[in-house]
């Protein structure tokens, strides 16, 4: 004879009663005394609908102050209203408030603390609640934490992956003693439960050290189900490890000294200055983030005692021969892993060789790609700076159904994604560029900021290249600072091919661009930009204008025959002739095209490189489809300004079967180059009225007056 029983729980799984859990804390004890736990998940407060396993046998229930409820104490009227409560999100907003920075390892401590008593259970699933509700049909993230199996990990992310993601985190308690392989089929009768639930959706299977062998090794008993394994620093390469020479060590430690071990382990943990910023704020001055940093370190110092708690000297000889196993194990099978994969790896991991790992498997797996965090230690999720949606939106590993879809996928930037990149990443070049934006009303009126440019889409903003594109980022930049408006730039399909995948790849400018917005060049993807009312950004000549020639500043090369009207009209969509000057103030070109084709060897390899690069002019005439890749040799100039101009607004609604007529396309078309080139112009005769287009009188005004953006500039 079995009797249900409920627990009190930790105060973070509280259940809510806007969330819909999946199961219930419920004990089997018999009448003999010796009480067992279900194998079943368990531990858990999902933010989603129940598994398929446990839909039918476990409903929805809410505990009241910090209880778990069993099934037999909930009403079916409740049971009923609780479920209509449940709502999920539609969309993201702009700049949306991730909570990234807002928690820290201190966090992943006082949590783990909660978790670690003793309750005799096996392994479960858990769901933070402060993942919240996920957007509608969002593929499930299970994570498989690292040695400590708390399933804490995640806690600097909860909040931003419980937005794309049904988050569920594997707990084992610290006593459990469940062999790899039980560990392996427990994760994989939930992972067939979920595609038996929903065959088209990815499966997500985020593995930290320990948790990325255990993911693995889920990947290739299951090749046929359609999942995505993200590992950071995967324990296969444990055997390697640099800690070998001190495991004898610790089987001969004294009881009585195993209090140091906390201190001792987190000295290979990872950087504790990066582990300790992680919640500090990036525009705090230097002297308050200085006294915030010693804050944190200090606090840091007595927790570090738990550590004592979470991994015992038992604990940690079994955890380590648990190592030993899994490693193996998944070593043994690795030809047999078909998932998409994306491995994250450390560049200053002092426990495992995660480098030299990563490279191993990019060549073991076959579908794999890395990406190298080379200033970052072990706990790389526990460190300032690294978010995984950040990270998981760069490297298009996105999606909800079968393969990503560039525009449905989707995520728009968070407020700190936004202060990130902008702040720190690109901070130093929006501060010499000094960039300034200009637009033009209905009637015809130019003013300073994008008051000009509809906030409704769709929209379509059609310029000029400078040198490397430089403009893009001061544009992106104000739409959102200004407008609130994520802008969908359309760039090469060079930036996303997988020939820009390699060993060494880090997450840099490419994969920030894609996470912003940046999609490839498509008629079907601009269909769907448009369908969805986005802010296009269109640059017609292209590469060509990005790599352009001596003495070819500010000239367009543009294809002979409208590409973009009929598209645009199609839909309604505005389009805004811009023009954007000041490459020539910011640098100097010494070697173009040209010269380093009279080179040898580096003519050979440009030649080579070129022939592997997708073509986005294949057989077009014209200047345009001399789209020839290279890297120009620059010379940094004193730096000047960059100067933006939105010329007037051009509707197209209503316009879609009179633009039909070729002649109509064209006449339309020249319109809109026309607007650009006298955005050009005005903005290079302007220029010369502007007080402070140079740095030195800029940089004396911030200090005196007021923030970057309002800084004067000449009178439109």
């Amino acid at each position: 004879m079995t009797s249900s029983v409920t627990f009190r729980v930790s105060p973070y799984l509280v259940l809510n009663s806007q969330f819909r859990p999946r199961c219930i804390v419920q004990a089997s004890s018999s009448v003999a005394g010796d009480s067992t736990v279900p194998s079943s998940p368990e531990l858990a407060a999902l933010n989603g609908a129940p598994p398929v396993e446990g839909r039918e046998k476990i409903g929805p229930l809410t505990g009241r102050k910090g209880y778990a409820v069993s099934k037999d104490a909930v009403g079916k009227k409740k049971v009923e209203k609780e479920a209509k409560s449940t709502v999920a999100l539609e969309s993201l907003k702009v700049l949306w408030d991730d909570a990234y920075g807002t928690k820290s390892v201190k966090d992943y401590l006082d949590c783990a603390r909660d978790m670690i008593r003793p309750d005799g259970g096996p392994p479960r699933w858990f769901c933070p609640v402060e993942c919240g509700h996920p957007l509608n049909d969002s593929p499930v993230l299970l994570f498989l934490p690292e040695i400590d199996g708390t399933g804490w990990g995640l806690i600097l992310h909860h909040k931003a992956l419980g937005r794309a993601f049904e988050v569920r985190c594997l707990h084992i308690p610290v006593y459990d003693v469940t062999p790899f392989e039980g560990l392996v089929k427990f994760v994989e009768k939930t992972i067939k439960a979920e595609y038996a639930s929903s065959p088209h959706k990815p499966i997500y299977l985020v593995g930290d050290s320990f948790g990325g062998c255990l993911a693995l090794a889920v990947a290739a008993c299951n090749p046929s189900i359609d999942l995505v394994v993200l590992l950071v620093n995967p324990a296969t390469s444990f055997g390697r490890s640099q800690l070998q020479p001190l495991f004898p060590l610790l089987e001969a430690m004294s009881d009585n000294l195993h209090f140091t071990l906390p201190y001792l382990i987190s000295f290979f943990v990872g950087d504790p200055v990066k582990i300790a910023t992680a919640n500090i704020d990036n525009m705090l001055p230097p002297r308050m983030a200085l006294e915030q940093l010693s804050v944190n370190l200090t606090s840091l110092l007595p927790r570090l005692s738990g550590l004592a708690d979470i991994i015992t000297k038992e604990t940690l000889l079994w955890k380590l021969k648990l190592l030993k196993s899994a490693a193996s194990y998944t070593n043994s099978r690795l030809h047999a892993v078909k998932a998409e994969v994306l491995l994250l790896a450390s560049g200053k991991d002092n426990m495992l060789p995660s480098r030299d790992e990563a490279q191993r498997l990019m060549t073991s797996l076959k579908n794999c790609r890395g990406r190298h965090f080379k200033d970052n230690g072990h706990a790389l999720l526990m460190e300032d700076g690294i978010s995984l949606l950040s990270v998981i939106k760069g490297t298009h590993t996105y999606r909800r159904t079968k393969r990503h879809d560039y525009v449905l996928d989707f995520l728009p930037p968070s407020m700190s994604e936004y202060k990130l990149f902008f702040n720190q990443i690109a901070g130093g070049f929006r501060d010499v560029s000094g960039s300034v934006l200009f637009s033009t009303l209905e009637d015809g009126k130019i003013v300073r900021g994008l008051s000009g440019v509809p906030s409704e889409g769709p929209v379509l903003l059609v310029g000029n290249h400078m040198l490397m594109g430089l403009e893009v980022f001061s544009l992106v930049e104000e739409f959102l600072r200004e407008k609130n408006v994520a802008v969908r730039g359309v760039a090469h399909p060079m930036l996303f091919s997988s020939r820009m995948e390699n060993l060494s790849s880090e997450f840099g400018l490419v994969d920030w661009m894609k996470a912003f917005g940046a999609v490839p060049v498509s008629g079907s993807i601009l269909f769907k930009l448009f369908s969805t009312k986005s802010h296009v950004l269109l640059y017609p000549g292209g590469a060509r204008e990005a790599l352009h020639r001596k003495g070819e500043e500010y000239k367009l090369f543009w294809p002979e025959q409208p590409e973009f009207v009929r598209m645009a009209a199609r839909f309604g969509a505005t389009i805004i002739p811009f023009g954007a000057v000041g490459e020539d103030d910011m640098a100097e070109l010494v070697l173009d095209y040209d010269d380093f084709m009279k080179i040898p060897i580096v003519n050979d390899y440009i030649k080579d490189m070129n022939r592997q690069t997708p073509r986005v002019r294949e057989g077009q005439s014209g200047e345009v489809a001399n789209e020839q890749g290279f890297l120009p040799g620059i010379l940094p100039r004193m730096p000047g300004r960059l100067y933006y101009l939105f010329g007037k607004p051009i509707e197209t609604r209503g316009r879609y079967e009179s633009l039909k007529d070729r002649e109509h396309a064209n006449e339309l078309y020249l319109k809109v180059k026309s607007g650009v080139e006298s955005c050009i112009a005005y903005l290079l005769k302007k220029r010369e009225e502007d007080p402070y287009r140079s740095i030195f009188d800029r940089a004396i005004y911030r200090a005196l007056n007021s923030p970057l953006h309002e800084i004067p500039a000449f009178e439109p």
